[in-house]
């Protein structure tokens, strides 16, 4: 029997959030496109996802003012902001195990002054939480296994947002 789609009978803020980002692959889909994947065809490659349901999670984006459409890509909008603290948490939590196993992780740094965040977002030096346009992500550890274009691309630093080659 399929899970539901909504949560209706629950007066909570999370679960709102959930109706709009709980599905599979949806935060990824934000994730990379806060990382600079904007093109279709590169949110597919990277993620291995199914074109129509890569199609039907950025319809659901755009419809909730997350993600503005342009051609065929796609850009963050300052409504999808306040999600990138829990993107940031989320992984953190995954890190752990990413560098437990040899994964690779990411570093961001405030652009303004150059200095790491912790992993809450925190600026340590200017004493801030930068936005998502104020941060320059670079991989840390042993590079990423995939090799599309897209991902040698984000083993580069370059400011989040930024739309990628």
């Amino acid at each position: 029997m399929p899970l539901g789609q909504g949560y209706p009978a629950q007066d909570c803020a999370i679960a709102r959030a959930l109706e709009v980002v709980g599905d599979r692959w949806t935060l990824l889909v934000l994730r990379d496109c806060f990382f600079g994947v904007h093109r279709f065809a590169d949110l597919v490659a990277r993620l291995d996802i199914p074109r129509a349901v890569l199609a039907d999670r950025l319809d659901r984006l755009v419809t909730a003012g997350l993600l503005e459409p342009d051609g065929r890509s796609y850009r963050v909008t300052e409504a999808a902001w306040p999600l990138w603290p829990a993107l940031r948490a989320l992984a953190a939590f995954g890190e752990s195990a990413q560098v437990r196993d040899g994964g690779s992780v990411r570093r961001f740094a405030h652009a303004g002054c150059g200095t790491d965040t912790t992993p809450d977002g925190w600026c340590p030096e200017c004493r801030t939480v930068p936005a998502p346009p104020d941060l320059v992500v670079r991989p840390a550890g042993r590079p990423g296994r995939r090799e599309d274009p897209v991902s040698v691309a984000l083993r580069e630093p370059h400011r989040m947002l930024t739309p990628l080659p």
